[in-house]
């Protein structure tokens, strides 16, 4: 059935919206993705605060040109959803996983990180940055290892002065 021409500008609204207000998008292909899948992919974003929006390609292009991103637009190649989200990291993160694990079923295909278009190479390496919770992690431990070691160093001689006979 065919979208009214409304609810065409509803979406490209809605559309307009998502790229204007969000500095990271993911295009993604969801061919051969079951209900099931879909349905697990929509309520695993969404609790990770990363919205889901399918619309037509026609609409996704003319939100995107309006919107002035520069760079080239990758490929929109079959059915076409967008997820959205202001963490930078977060929608290629997440998608990329259900890309492991929905082999072949949900691809990234580019996507617009910072006002520029990615292709879908630099969709994933994006995708494969830890988050910004991890970094901060992963800094306090590069931090905090110096100070274990010496920790340990000082340890390892008050041991060994304890057993040291007195002279």
């Amino acid at each position: 059935m065919a979208i009214t021409k409304a609810k065409k500008k509803e979406i490209y609204a809605t559309l307009t919206d998502v790229v204007s207000k969000n500095p990271s998008l993911v295009f993604l292909n969801f061919h051969k993705l079951t209900v099931a899948n879909a349905t697990e992919v929509r309520r695993t974003l969404k609790a990770n605060g990363i919205g889901y929006f399918v619309a037509k390609k026609s609409l996704i292009r003319k939100a995107l040109q309006d919107a002035k991103v520069a760079g080239e637009m990758p490929a929109l190649d079959g059915e076409v959803a967008v997820a959205y989200s202001t963490d930078l990291t977060g929608p290629a993160r997440e998608t990329y996983s259900f890309q492991k694990k929905l082999d072949g079923s949900f691809t990234i295909l580019g996507g617009v990180f910072e006002g520029k278009f990615m292709n879908k190479a630099e969709m994933l390496s994006i995708a494969t940055i830890p988050s910004q919770k991890t970094l901060y992690a992963m800094f306090v431990n590069v931090i905090n290892s110096p100070i274990q070691g010496f920790v340990m160093a000082l340890d390892q001689i008050a041991k060994k002065k304890e057993t040291a006979p007195a002279a």
